[in-house]
């Protein structure tokens, strides 16, 4: 690894400051769309490392615009090239599964939509420093880390950061919206109410999972007048997970957040790159990356399931109108919140738990997608995908619903079928 100049903690954090709001008319939108992969012919089989590792050779020679990755668990993700349109987005994440999909298949894999594994406890099939040095400092908080390296899938949606000045479209307004809307989409699109093949009691574990770790890298900054500021306190007190290394385990000091590496510099002197590995490290429900990466959204099931929370969470966010709407929609719910930063405040756990069953989310949820199907044609999206966001909507939204309560419903339609063979027999 190159040596770096160290530099002082004053330029790091203006470092920060010139990077985390990248601000402007919002013009681009992204999504990263991660599956569980299992074998075709049995779901509940884990598929082994080696199947795996073959699959992503085969994968990474096709000739894909979004990037592909894998997760410590075996979860496959692509991630889209940054596009300046909602159709865009959709049609180049669109052409890629089109490859994808059947190279899957003829090697008798299987992705499937789930905010969280149903079938299996947690299982690391890859073994590079940074995944081992991850699960060694989240395995001081217990078994959580390992579920969300290892079990959890997501739709992250990446949106613009906005403009610099006040307004609807304003980067401080749309930093407050995401984390009062992030709890509506969690609760609207959660898909995760069961773990090893038993009801958790959460409509999204994955969101419970997320909300069980480590809270200095995980939960949201303070909510204030000045998102930049509070993004650069948060990053410079959150804890060093680890220290990258030419040789050896990546293990940082336990304790050792990145403004008391930069102030002693032991182990060794800090530099901008080590402090851009960093952020890379933090998860929040919204990571300002330049724009703003939307984290709370379960994966969602069928070939198709993720064009309606990009096009929803596009929607809040990027049409003027649907936008101020959604900000006067959800902006009673920081009452809710409370003082306490997502995931941890009542609004999101309520959102985790009940979902749409909640009638304050519930009323809200319906708000918002009135709003999103309202601003969808201004947006040039297609007929296609305002008929799925409409179905989506009266399927779940309409009815207090959310996808989880599918699963719910169909085990314990089987657990009833179970109860009345034994009956009688």
């Amino acid at each position: 690894m190159p040596v770096r100049p160290a530099v002082t903690e004053a330029e790091l954090e203006a470092h920060l400051r010139g990077i985390c709001f990248k601000t402007g008319p919002p013009r681009r939108i992204g999504v990263e769309i991660e599956w569980l992969v299992h074998d075709a012919r049995n779901p509940r089989c884990p598929v082994e490392p080696a199947r795996l590792r073959s699959a992503a050779t085969t994968l990474r020679a096709l000739p894909l615009r979004s990037l592909l990755t894998f997760e410590p668990g075996g979860q496959l993700e692509l991630s889209s090239p940054a596009a300046t349109s909602l159709t865009g987005c959709i049609e180049a994440v669109t052409a890629d599964l089109a490859l994808v999909r059947p190279a899957m298949r003829a090697m008798g894999l299987g992705m499937a939509g789930h905010g969280h594994n149903p079938w299996h406890r947690p299982q690391r099939v890859l073994t590079e420093p940074r995944y081992d040095a991850m699960e060694a400092y989240f395995d001081r908080w217990g078994s959580a880390g390992r579920s969300m390296m290892c079990a959890t899938a997501s739709v992250q949606v990446c949106v613009d950061a906005g403009y610099e000045e006040p307004g609807p479209l304003g980067h401080g307004r749309r930093w407050l919206l995401a984390h009062l809307l992030g709890a509506v989409l969690a609760a609207a699109f959660a898909n995760s109410p069961t773990s090893e093949g038993c009801p958790t009691g959460y409509r999204t574990t994955r969101q419970v999972v997320w909300s069980q770790l480590d809270p200095a890298r995980t939960l949201a900054p303070p909510m204030g007048p000045d998102p930049r500021a509070a993004w650069v306190r948060y990053v410079m007190d959150a804890p060093v997970m680890c220290l990258r290394a030419e040789d050896g385990p990546w293990d940082a000091p336990e304790g050792l957040t990145f403004r008391e590496w930069v102030r002693t510099g032991v182990p060794r002197p800090p530099t901008q790159e080590d402090l851009d590995y960093h952020v890379t490290t933090l998860f929040p429900p919204v990571r300002p990356r330049g724009h703003l990466e939307l984290r709370m959204i379960d994966a969602q099931s069928g070939e198709a399931g993720w064009i309606v929370p990009l096009a929803v969470t596009a929607a809040l966010f990027d049409d003027p109108e649907a936008t101020e709407s959604a900000y006067r929609i959800v902006k009673p719910l920081a009452e809710t919140a409370g003082s306490r930063p997502a995931p941890r405040n009542p609004l999101w756990r309520r959102a985790a738990r009940g979902a749409l069953t909640d009638p304050e989310l519930h009323a809200a949820a319906v708000a918002c997608f009135a709003a999103a199907q309202g601003a969808l044609p201004r947006l040039g999206a297609s007929a296609e995908v305002c008929a799925a966001v409409a179905e989506f909507t009266e399927r779940y939204v309409a009815r207090g619903r959310c996808p989880a309560d599918d699963h719910l419903d169909a085990l314990y339609a089987m657990e009833g079928d179970l109860i009345v063979g034994k009956d009688s027999q």
